[in-house]
């Protein structure tokens, strides 16, 4: 990859603003590009889309189409809702007429005539038009004309050749019918990119892009995800963390309770993330829910990503213990999105996530639960540096990010789906421990890397009128195996607040 890129106003736009950002702001003009992809992942719609940009700049393009007849693209643009004006469309049965008038007039090969036939006839449409964009569709069929990879070599040469003396831009799709890669192509093309689809055990499928190779111009290497939408396909350029950063107050995010903004040291510093751990129904999701709150009492903006938990739910739980979400929701200052993992693709999340933050000035970011965005994954294996690349990009940016990891037990040893502790900032821990035959939950700061905190474990609870961080926990040994002892003695008003709370 050359890292000299040409300037923006001299490349050629593809309509796409993502797929802008993944090629190095577009493609050098008067080239000619292969778009390699199995059937169904978009190159017919991509190739339009390439058109319709030139057709909104008041250029001519031009589609050739040796696969689909022109009643097919038009459902194509006609399933996104465009209009194929201003697209000249050259079929295959146009160089069926022309190839017919010549049958038996030659002793050459049939294979060669018709291959000599069919270039010469679309070059004259391309000479006749003079077009600044065309669409090749597909090399396949030409593949099949050539019978020979030599043959199919020059041939592709020559083309490249001549379009690059007509100034135009190219593109060449390429649905990989034939066994293996096509070396030969992707050497004298210009640029390669590879579209992929991926089909998983349970869920939607996915896709993806790898730009190959753009010769000249630097670009971002690796796989991006994109999704199809009715009229678009919207790529989500993969998150780079250095190229984000911005001045922010170094200043603790209060919750709003005394006892838990003592227990962590201050609070929660800006430009920190924080997992809470724990088993089912020890209140993680409450203490984020506090956090949010206090952030929009003083003013700011939280974002809510539920992988787990109903959005209704939610709303009612919250409602129970006195804190109102629905009056941040309607407000503005409150983002709720319940996740579907096999409905959404890790790119498109972290999409979702950088325009909260970016456009709509979102300053606490809430994730619920890890266990959920782990479905969400492709393969777990990529689940550390992806989340690498994203805790680092919120902390550069001085968001607040909340991630839940809920815990594999009730009591006892607990383990979790994935170690996240030396990726987070903070680690906080809840547990249960019994007291007198009552169930009881036990709240600690384990890790903070900006600044001390308290080393004690408290008691926590969740009442009618929200969350209660209690005195530290210095009569128990062994709260955090999970198998706690008493070691002390309940004092005789202990004794009452128990039997009190009992009832």
């Amino acid at each position: 990859m050359t890292m000299n890129n040409h300037s923006s106003a001299r490349l050629c736009h593809t309509g796409n603003v993502g797929l802008d950002n993944i090629l190095g702001g577009g493609l050098p003009p008067h080239r000619l590009y292969l778009v390699e992809g199995d059937p169904g992942v978009g190159k017919t719609t991509l190739g339009l889309q390439f058109l319709l940009e030139g057709v909104r700049r008041k250029e001519t393009v031009l589609y050739i189409t040796l696969s689909e007849t022109k009643d097919e693209l038009e459902m194509v643009a006609k399933s996104h809702g465009w209009s194929l004006d201003g697209i000249h469309l050259f079929e295959f049965s146009a160089l069926e007429q022309q190839m017919k008038m010549h049958e038996g007039s030659t002793f050459f090969h049939p294979s060669e005539v018709q291959l000599n036939e069919t270039t010469q006839t679309f070059l004259k449409e391309v000479d006749r038009l003079n077009p600044s964009r065309v669409v090749f569709d597909s090399l396949s069929e030409m593949r099949l004309l050539s019978e020979t990879p030599l043959r199919h070599r020059r041939q592709i040469l020559s083309l490249k050749q001549y379009f690059a003396q007509r100034k135009c831009t190219v593109l060449m799709l390429d649905d990989r019918a034939h066994e293996g890669t096509d070396l030969h192509v992707q050497s004298l093309a210009h640029g390669v990119i590879f579209l992929q689809k991926l089909s998983p055990e349970y869920g939607v499928s996915r896709r993806r892009i790898n730009v190959q190779k753009i010769r000249g111009q630097s670009f971002r290497e690796g796989y991006h995800d994109y999704v199809i939408h009715k009229g678009c396909m919207e790529f989500f350029p993969r998150l780079i963390a250095g190229e984000h950063r911005a001045k922010f107050k170094q200043e603790a995010l209060s919750s709003g309770i005394p006892e838990l903004d003592a227990l962590l040291g201050g609070g929660l510093d800006r430009g920190t993330s924080t997992v809470i751990m724990g088993a089912a129904g020890t209140g993680k999701t409450t203490i984020s829910l506090q956090f949010a709150l206090s952030a929009i009492r003083s003013g700011e903006k939280a974002a809510l990503f539920l992988f787990d938990e109903g959005m209704g739910t939610l709303l009612a739980r919250a409602r129970g213990i006195g804190m109102d979400l629905e009056g941040a929701l309607k407000s503005g200052q409150l983002f709720l999105q319940q996740v579907d993992p096999a409905e959404l693709s890790p790119g498109e999340f972290v999409h979702t996530i950088r325009r909260k933050v970016e456009d709509d000035g979102v300053r606490l970011i809430s994730i619920d639960s890890m266990n959920g965005y782990m479905n969400a994954m492709p393969a777990e294996k990529f689940l550390q540096l992806h989340l690498h690349e994203l805790y680092t990009y919120l902390n550069q940016l001085g968001v607040v990010t909340l991630t839940i990891l809920a815990q594999q037990g009730l009591i006892g040893q607990m383990q979790s789906q994935a170690d996240l502790s030396y990726l987070a900032d903070n680690v906080m821990l809840l547990r249960y421990y019994e007291v007198h035959g009552t169930v009881k939950q036990a709240i600690s700061m384990i890790k903070k890397r900006s600044g001390a905190h308290e080393r004690h474990i408290r008691e926590f609870e969740i009442t009618a009128r929200g969350l209660r961080v209690g005195r530290p926990l210095k009569e128990f040994q062994g709260i955090l195996t999970g198998t706690p002892l008493f070691s002390g003695r309940l004092s005789s008003s202990q004794i009452g607040e128990e039997a009190s709370s009992s009832t």
